[in-house]
């Protein structure tokens, strides 16, 4: 019940220790007077100042609890439209078969790479995120979105070969500019991972750069294996975005934490706090005592 109950101003609530120090340490001298028979009056008036002490307790530190600003947390909220829009374009021809990625040799390169991609969508909290396949054709996996946990179920279903076995890296990059031309966010990139030359396009190259930088898309550009990666590195400069090659899963992982830390969303910026404030429930009580105090007071 009280587990998403916080103070915005907690520091206030030191002033309730402040207040009991001085409640015994600093109590004002009265005059001394000597009157006969005056147990009498004593004991006629101890039960009436019990309740006056603690009603001055009670006004003091809920009007403190109250200055303190309790709240209760409901939900936080992140914005989305300050974000990034990314796309994966992952290749799935028939030479992603290979294994040699995996120290172990047990996973294709295709397989490794779903869990680097999956690990490295996690940590994407506040971006919208599609995955773009790619063999002899182009398959949109999954479309920009903010559920990563759903896109992380879609790239299990994908298999190497879904899309042919031939490379077109080029026909990609212009399905993904295709989806990012017309979004609104603070940046749009392609992250392009492939392990062999374009031999299936249709589109000419110097098509796709003309794209890229017409709608201010990024192209950072991914070769695995030991390959003529010129063009990957052409579209990368023109894009101004980075190329990288990767040899082995380690390389991988370096490279995709790499792109992480180029790419930083504004996380912290991008939240709203949905909160309750609960500070009239104290001062209500404070004030509801102090009226009751002022009347045990005026009564005496």
């Amino acid at each position: 019940m009280f587990s998403n109950i916080t103070f915005e101003y907690p520091y206030f609530l030191l002033l309730i220790i402040l207040f009991v120090i001085c409640s015994i340490y600093c109590k004002a001298k009265t005059p001394t007077y000597l009157i006969p028979h005056l147990n009498i009056f004593q004991f006629a008036n101890q039960k009436s100042m019990f309740v006056i002490n603690i009603l001055k307790y009670i006004v003091i530190i809920f009007s403190i609890i109250a200055l303190a600003s309790p709240i209760k947390i409901n939900d936080t909220i992140m914005l989305k439209n300050n974000g990034i829009n990314i796309l994966l374009n992952l290749d799935a021809s028939g030479s992603m078969k290979e294994q040699d990625l995996d120290n172990n040799y047990s996973k294709n390169r295709f397989e490794v790479v779903k869990e680097i991609v999956k690990e490295f969508m996690s940590k994407r909290v506040a971006d919208n995120i599609g995955v773009v396949l790619f063999g002899d054709s182009v398959l949109i996996a999954s479309p920009l979105s903010f559920d990563k946990e759903a896109q992380k179920q879609i790239i299990d279903y994908l298999d190497v070969e879904m899309a042919g076995q031939k490379t077109a890296f080029i026909d990609s990059l212009a399905a993904s500019i295709n989806i990012l031309k017309e979004q609104k966010a603070k940046s749009n990139i392609i992250i392009l991972l492939s392990d062999g030359e374009d031999n299936a396009s249709k589109i000419p190259l110097d098509v796709i750069i003309k794209l890229l930088n017409k709608y201010n898309i990024k192209a950072y550009t991914i070769g695995i294996g030991d390959f003529n990666q010129n063009i990957l590195y052409k579209i990368s400069k023109e894009s101004n975005a980075k190329s990288y090659t990767a040899m082995s899963k380690e390389d991988l992982l370096m490279i995709y934490e790499d792109i992480n830390k180029l790419e930083k969303s504004q996380i912290d910026q991008n939240k709203i706090i949905l909160k309750d404030y609960l500070f009239f429930y104290p001062l209500f009580i404070a004030v509801l005592s102090l009226i009751l105090l002022i009347y045990l007071r005026n009564k005496e």
